[in-house]
């Protein structure tokens, strides 16, 4: 029997890796890079929506106690609650992220209500997985799930490892061509639709290389709680009914930020359930995002006690390299350059997966030598 070079096999296993995943990286690539601006877009798209005028003799040291009440009220069985913006300023929308649990294990159970914090009126509400929230909203759920609950999200970790392996036997593949590439010594050849898409896949495979590799391998470990056993039984039990914190949420938030001084809040969790606790997460001052927003403050809701102050600095190691996993995969460490090279990024896998194919259906169409 003659042997397959191990150069061909390599060849063979990235090209069936990229057909087989061709559709989904162009899907995960596009939203992927409309989310890297995800915050901007949606405040530009609905800005009449969310911006608000402040009201005098309006009382605003109980915001978040009427927000919470009234989302309460509207939902009485919920996983929990979370204000996704503390930062947002006098003219802006409050923004709540609202766990629910139908106990489906296909839909994920995500939705979005926003307040005027200066007459407590409802400016937007539903599910994520409908566009009347926002479409944005949609999409950052179609992003890691496809819209298709705790299996589509551990789908879609399967798709970040083949994606990955596809990176890794393209390099296998391409190695000669690297340091050409990076030396700008390839050039496209517009002979032929036929030598664009192969000069075309060798170039912005090379570019794109190691930011993507980056990109599939910290989404697919972010997703690695839909292999969870606990996940897939907790998502089939319906959320009970709410237990309502008993502290008021704006004197925790401002007890948090006491605990804490340099504390620059990016995530505020209001429990809806028995066993927890009120949380405050974001940067401390001068720390670079890239560490993620991995310092928090806990706060019992039934006593107020203060339970805990967890700083990114006093974290192990392992725990400070995976804080780095989310920024990293969205890009919101840089400012808008390291975002604009993320959108760039995240349409490379997309033209990959085009001019993969193209190269594959010459392959097949190419007549065989006798």
């Amino acid at each position: 029997m003659k042997k397959v070079p191990f150069a061909r096999t390599v060849f063979r296993l990235h090209s069936w890796l990229g057909l087989l995943t061709g559709i989904f990286l162009i899907l995960l690539g596009l939203s992927g890079s409309v989310l890297v601006f995800r915050t901007e877009l949606d405040q530009y798209f609905n800005r009449n929506l969310l911006h608000v005028s402040p009201v005098t003799n309006t009382a605003t040291d109980q915001v978040l106690k009427r927000c919470y009440e009234n989302i309460t009220t509207r939902y009485p069985n919920l996983d929990g609650i979370a204000w996704v913006n503390p930062d947002a300023g006098p003219t802006d929308a409050y923004n709540f992220r609202i766990y629910f649990n139908d106990a489906r294990l296909f839909t994920y159970d995500l939705g979005l209500i926003s307040f005027d914090p200066h007459t407590g009126a409802i400016l937007r509400e539903g599910p994520s997985s409908e566009f009347t929230p926002s479409f944005i909203e949609w999409l950052f759920q179609f992003h890691f799930s496809f819209q298709l609950g705790i299996p589509g999200a551990a789908l879609t970790a399967v798709f970040g490892i083949t994606m990955l392996l596809s990176l890794i036997t393209g390099a296998v593949v391409y190695c000669k061509m690297l340091w050409k590439v990076i030396c700008f010594k390839i050039k496209i050849n517009r002979k032929n639709w036929r030598t664009i898409s192969s000069d075309l896949h060798r170039i912005v495979g090379v570019w794109s290389l190691l930011l993507n590799a980056v990109i599939f391998f910290t989404g697919f470990w972010m997703n690695l709680f839909a292999f969870k056993a606990k996940t897939w039984e907790n998502e089939q039990v319906a959320a009970r009914p709410n237990t309502l914190i008993t502290i008021s949420p704006d004197r925790m938030f401002k007890q948090a930020l006491s605990g804490m001084p340099d504390l620059q809040p990016t995530y505020v969790y209001l429990p809806t359930q028995p066993t927890r606790k009120f949380e405050v997460r974001g940067y401390s001052a001068g720390q670079w995002k890239i560490w993620g927003s991995s310092n928090s403050v806990k706060i019992d809701p039934q006593t107020g006690e203060l339970l805990s102050i967890n700083r990114f600095s006093d974290k192990p190691l392992a725990e400070r390299i995976e804080a780095t996993f989310f920024p990293l995969h969205v890009g919101n460490f840089g400012g808008i350059p390291v975002k604009v090279l993320y959108v760039i990024t995240g349409l490379a896998p997309g033209l990959l997966s085009v001019t993969g194919f193209l190269l594959w259906w010459r392959g097949v169409r190419k007549p065989r030598r006798k």
